[in-house]
């Protein structure tokens, strides 16, 4: 067989799923990561040497020395945040000059302080109703949709002297009736007053993505696309409207990084909890709410408790679930995922025996193995379970965990190939047995 050269990297799940560790290992052999969707709504937690670092925007492979990240145009950049992540990271001492390990393509949207206040304005407005989303307020969501208006602003507009504010103007112009004349005003100052420091930091990082990216095919270099969210969570393919605003599956690392050319050449990882969370609204049918299993509630609670449940991003509790494959199987189909990394099977151990969602029960009698369209239908239908003995480790070594293993390798049709036994760096497995980019 072929090495394995490119990859993509993928959440299987509603996020959340442990893909900032899964690059951080996978980096260790690739010469570029690239963030080809989603905004600073992500955070990818990695933990290295005891020590914890949370990135949103930068790709989560930049605490190898020898990687280039890459923020693609598929991506929404809020200035302020990437900034403050670059200087976090030279405090750090990963980095002396950005640009010599980030680059940015010129035509990445910017997130300005309008987008935050609309995001703000609108899930407030919604709070109590269907129409409430749960987003993380970051201004993700109106930046794709004045992307969408043809009305947005792309890194390389900073650029573009006075028509940057006739530009920012005829933006915010969309979303006036949203605010008073004070309040407009203020927004508008908010995205000038910087612009120039802005400018200063990001000008020696832009490029061309897809002259530079097909430069590094010539050269050999070794790609890992990088996305944010998760599968389920993808705007054609997840729990619409419950769902992000960009486009999570394995063909927007093409479209986001600007060079299909390569990404369908690469495998597709695909990360998953042994256990599921959401954070946010939306259906969620293997939640443990009480509603079907004895005693649930109290086990969510030692999961969230163990796991660190709560965002990267804004500390919210997350929903705390079941293993649901009925779920995971149409992530893998419908992403095209062609191996499985299986996260925090830790945090279950030691917890008792364990289920796994394998169909849905409609009010009629009939069961349903497939996911349906309408997410709404979930609340209708309880989750039918298969039960699995407890684990006191989650390696291969532990015969209760390699059952569960082989379970969901049956279930899915494709393999678990990384398995994630805690949170440091090398508390991973790969089960080929072989070096990450050698034949697996």
């Amino acid at each position: 067989m072929n090495p394995i050269k490119h990859r993509i990297l993928l959440g299987a799940q509603w996020g959340d799923e442990g893909k900032g560790k899964v690059v951080d290992h996978l980096s260790a052999e690739a010469d570029w990561v690239i963030r080809f969707q989603g905004g600073n709504n992500a955070g990818h937690s990695l933990w290295v040497n005891g020590k914890k670092t949370v990135l949103h925007l930068i790709p989560s492979g930049i605490l190898h020395p020898h990687t280039t990240c890459i923020i693609g145009e598929g991506v929404v950049m809020d200035p302020g945040v990437l900034i403050k992540e670059i200087t976090q990271l030279q405090e750090a001492n990963v980095f002396k000059k950005a640009s010599d390990r980030i680059k940015i393509s010129e035509r990445t949207h910017v997130i300005l302080p309008i987008h935050r206040g609309i995001d703000v304005a609108r899930e407030s407005k919604a709070k109590g109703t269907k129409a409430h989303i749960g987003t993380t307020g970051r201004g993700i969501g109106p930046a794709y949709e004045t992307k969408a208006l043809r009305r947005g602003i792309r890194v390389i507009d900073l650029f573009d002297g006075a028509h940057y504010s006739e530009k920012v103007e005829m933006m915010m112009a969309e979303y006036a009736h949203h605010f008073t004349r004070e309040e407009l005003g203020e927004l508008k100052s908010q995205s000038v007053i910087d612009l120039e420091y802005w400018k200063k930091i990001f000008e020696p990082m832009l490029i061309d993505t897809t002259s530079y990216l097909k430069g590094g095919e010539a050269q050999g270099k070794k790609m890992l696309f990088e996305g944010a969210q998760g599968v389920m969570l993808d705007q054609d393919h997840g729990t619409y409207p419950y769902v992000t605003s960009s486009f999570t599956t394995s063909p927007s690392a093409g479209i986001g990084a600007a060079y299909p050319k390569v990404t369908r050449a690469a495998k597709v990882v695909g990360v998953a909890k042994a256990y599921v969370t959401r954070v946010g609204s939306g259906p969620f049918p293997t939640e443990m709410l009480g509603k079907h299993v004895e005693g649930e509630e109290k086990r969510g609670e030692e999961i969230r408790k163990v796991g660190q449940e709560f965002g990267a991003t804004t500390g919210r509790p997350r929903r705390i679930g079941w293993q649901d494959l009925v779920a995971l199987k149409y992530a893998v189909d419908v992403a095209g995922i062609d191996e499985i990394a299986l996260m925090k099977g830790d945090v279950l151990s030691g917890m008792g025996d364990f289920k796994v969602c394998v169909g849905y029960q409609k009010q009629d009698g009939s069961l349903w193995k497939t996911y349906p369209a309408n997410a709404d239908e979930l609340l209708k239908m309880t989750p039918q379970y298969e039960t699995f003995p407890g684990w006191k480790k989650a390696t291969p070594e532990d015969p209760h965990y390699q059952k569960y293993i082989n379970y969901v390798e049956q279930f899915l049709g494709v393999p678990v190939t990384f398995i994630g036994y805690g949170p440091e760096r090398d508390a991973m497995i790969v089960r080929d047995g072989k070096r990450l980019g050698h034949e697996a």
